[in-house]
């Protein structure tokens, strides 16, 4: 009994506060809405421009969601300031379109906690923000002074991290050339189903959940659990359309082979 009493009386854990940094206002909102559906996330605010983002750094904010493509400074310079500023700032996860090496790397080198390219489920950058936490918490922990193993070394010089997980685009060896072996499907999909959907897409012209769903002859839902997971595997890539009203429409897509 003493034990419940002492677990109802213990302060819950402070939320961590984010900071969303893009220049479209439909993604900021969208991204924004992601973040704060997130159990032990909250957000700390927006910012369209670089400087908005530095400025705003410094209020509390722990996790910083930071587009490269800015319409005053770069997302890289502000990597760099940050580097600079000297007190305590935020950590960075990276939420890009940019896939050019060059980018890729100097964002990497400054340290950032993760690389996230847009578009991207809300799925997908929970698990990020999940895997954030963890290791978070992880580091404040006491075990982080005990001595390391040689792997544990390796993989610290290797990701910056002492934990191994997986990425979420290796849950397929097949990855963007078709559907995945049914050894990694999730619980509840079917691989005939899964293959149908693949063949429903195109690398060209992008389609709806619903009109996947039609060319399939199954539920919008049963469509949309395919298609989540096609994303995460990195078998189709998703856009967003923003329209005038309501929320953005979700495109599909095969993602282009390594080959071509």
């Amino acid at each position: 009994m003493s034990h419940s009493t002492e677990e109802s009386v213990r302060p819950a854990a402070t939320p961590i506060r984010v900071l969303v940094v893009d220049d479209d206002r439909g993604a900021r909102a969208l991204h924004s809405g992601f973040v704060a559906e997130t159990p032990g996330f909250s957000l700390a605010g927006t910012a369209s421009t670089g400087e908005a983002a530095l400025a705003q750094s410094m209020n509390g904010v722990d996790l910083m969601l930071l587009d490269m493509r800015l319409p005053d400074i770069s997302g890289v310079e502000v990597l760099h300031r940050l580097r600079t500023l000297g007190a305590r700032v935020p950590d960075v996860l990276v939420i890009s379109s940019s896939r050019d090496q060059t980018t890729v790397r100097q964002a990497l080198a400054a340290h950032v906690v993760g690389y996230l390219i847009k578009p991207f489920t809300q799925a997908a950058l929970q698990e990020r923000l999940d895997l954030y936490s963890a290791e978070r918490r992880a580091s404040s922990e006491s075990d982080r002074e005990r001595p390391l193993a040689q792997g544990e070394i390796d993989r610290l010089l290797a990701t910056g991290s002492i934990r191994q997980h997986a990425s979420p685009r290796s849950h397929s060896s097949a990855g963007r050339t078709g559907a995945p072996p049914p050894a990694s499907l999730p619980k509840g999909l079917a691989q005939v189903t899964l293959e149908r959907v693949v063949a429903a897409l195109d690398p060209v012209i992008p389609a709806t959940a619903l009109d996947v769903a039609e060319a399939c002859d199954i539920s919008r839902a049963t469509a949309r659990r395919y298609l989540d997971h096609l994303v995460e595997t990195g078998v189709i890539d998703l856009a967003h359309r923003y329209g005038k009203r309501g929320r953005p429409q979700v495109l599909y897509r095969l993602s282009p082979s390594p080959e071509r």
